[in-house]
C-alpha cells in the first residue's frame, strides 16, 4: 500500500515534468492553474484522512456518516477529486468538525477542527485544535 507522502510525492514528480514540457505562456499558466488544483484537492483529502485517524475511525464508518461508500472516501482523501461544498458540510458533521477554508494571498488554509467538547478519539492529544490543518501554497 502506498503511503499518502509516496503518492503526493509521485504526482509531484509527474506535475513537475508536465509543466517543464510546457513551452507556451498560455499553457503554462493553465498548468499552473492545474496544479492549484491538485494541491487543493490534495490538502483536502489529506485533512480528512488526518481528523479521521484522529477519532479512530475507519475509512468505512465515515463513509456511512457521511453517506458515501469506502472507495469513495479513500479516492478522496488520497486527492484523486475535488469535493462540493455540500460533501464537505456533511464530511464535517460526519466527523463532527467544523470545516474552513482561509485564503491569505496565494496561500489556501483547509481544516477540520473538532467541535468543543466533542468525544476525542484515542489518538487525540494536544494537537487536537489543529487536527486537519493543511496548507496549500502557490
Amino acid at each position: 500500500m502506498v503511503s499518502h507522502a509516496e503518492w503526493k510525492l509521485a504526482r509531484d514528480r509527474k506535475v513537475a515534468e508536465s509543466i517543464s514540457e510546457g513551452k507556451d505562456s498560455a499553457e503554462s499558466a493553465e498548468r499552473a492553474r492545474r496544479r492549484q488544483e491538485l494541491d487543493l484537492a490534495w490538502d483536502l483529502g489529506q485533512a480528512v484522512y488526518d481528523r479521521r485517524t484522529e477519532l479512530g475511525i475507519a475509512q468505512t464508518e465515515l463513509a456511512r456518516r457521511a453517506r458515501m461508500t469506502q472507495p469513495q472516501v479513500s479516492k478522496l482523501e488520497l486527492g484523486g477529486t475535488m469535493p462540493t461544498v455540500p460533501l464537505l458540510v456533511r464530511l464535517a458533521r460526519a466527523m463532527d468538525s467544523t470545516f474552513s477554508m482561509q485564503s491569505d494571498g496565494e496561500t489556501l488554509r483547509v481544516a477540520f477542527t473538532a467541535h468543543a467538547g466533542a468525544e476525542p478519539g484515542p489518538e487525540s492529544g494536544d494537537a487536537e485544535a489543529e487536527a486537519g490543518a493543511r496548507a496549500v501554497g502557490g
